[in-house]
């Protein structure tokens, strides 16, 4: 189980940040070749992409969510308390 929980992490976490990062990208050169804004980066889509990038972890971490809490209830059967 714990190995599931670190092939989520290790996988998915890189794979959102960097498809939020080439949506972001994509926005900002789409809005920069249309004239909307001479920096790549700034304007309202900058706060799209931030936005889409929180929205991105909140799932990541609601995907984790059940094992961490698998993992936190976990018994140890058999010792003393």
């Amino acid at each position: 189980m714990k190995n599931q929980t670190l092939i989520k992490a290790l996988l998915l976490l890189p794979i959102i940040v960097f498809a939020d990062y080439i949506f972001m990208a994509l926005l900002g050169w789409t809005a920069s070749l249309c004239g909307l804004d001479d920096a790549f980066y700034c304007g309202p889509y900058c706060f799209i992409g931030k936005g889409i990038l929180l929205l991105s972890l909140a799932f990541f971490f609601y995907l984790l969510l059940p094992d961490i809490r698998k993992i936190l209830t976990r018994k140890t059967y058999g010792q003393a308390s």
